[in-house]
């Protein structure tokens, strides 16, 4: 018999139109020990209007709902839940629908469905600070900067330290394992992440990775 999640586990909700796809994220998350789905969502407008009184920490949220979208729907949730780390869950490779995701406030981004070991790994990361993207995205995302010239430039302002943060980034450390690997506090590591968002004019951690691998 499996054990009750631990008071300390992951809370996660999900909006998510399709039943079939709701059911499979709701089995793959009820058998992690770590964490515990508080919520689920057939909409987005339920969505906006119970959500902020659950306060999950993790969302998982699909961009092609009816009515309100996803994106729109995480555009409102940033503004009233800034706590609360989004996923979102979609067929879209598109990099405008990728791009305008991250823009409204989301932290990673995978492609469906996804496997029961990519999910639950990408909800540990995000809430350890990562950005969890499946790799055809990621690699979209890296391509997309490439092709503008502009962020070279802007990496070559960054500091010896600051390239050793990204270099760092880029191989899925996250901000405990970076200050641990330079030897430095958590605290100057969000420094050296605050200058680098600065200097490369981005407010996310793909972003920054993106322009530093495409750069």
């Amino acid at each position: 018999m499996r054990k009750a999640p631990a008071t300390t586990a992951i809370t996660v909700a999900i909006v998510e139109d399709d039943e079939r796809v709701r059911r499979s994220l709701l089995t793959i998350l009820g058998r992690a020990g770590d964490v515990l789905c508080v919520a689920s969502f057939a909409n987005a407008e339920d969505a906006l209007i119970e959500l902020p009184s659950l306060s999950p920490r993790v969302l998982l949220m699909d961009v092609n709902l009816p009515g309100i979208d996803g994106v729109e729907c995480v555009r409102r949730l940033s503004a009233k839940l800034p706590a609360t780390q989004i996923l979102m869950l979609t067929v879209h490779e598109d990099a405008d629908v990728i791009f305008n995701s991250l823009a409204a406030g989301a932290k990673g981004y995978l492609l469906k469905p996804p496997r029961a070991a990519e999910l639950l790994a990408a909800v540990r990361d995000v809430i350890s600070g990562g950005s969890p993207m499946t790799s055809v995205i990621a690699r979209k995302v890296v391509q997309s900067f490439s092709r503008d010239n502009a962020p070279a430039r802007e990496i070559d302002n960054l500091s010896p330290r600051e390239i050793e943060v990204l270099e760092l980034l880029s191989k899925g450390f996250v901000y405990k394992e970076i200050a641990t690997e330079m030897g430095v506090s958590y605290s100057t590591v969000q420094t050296y992440i605050e200058r680098i968002y600065e200097k490369l004019h981005v407010h996310s951690r793909s972003h920054a990775v993106a322009r530093y691998l495409g750069g």
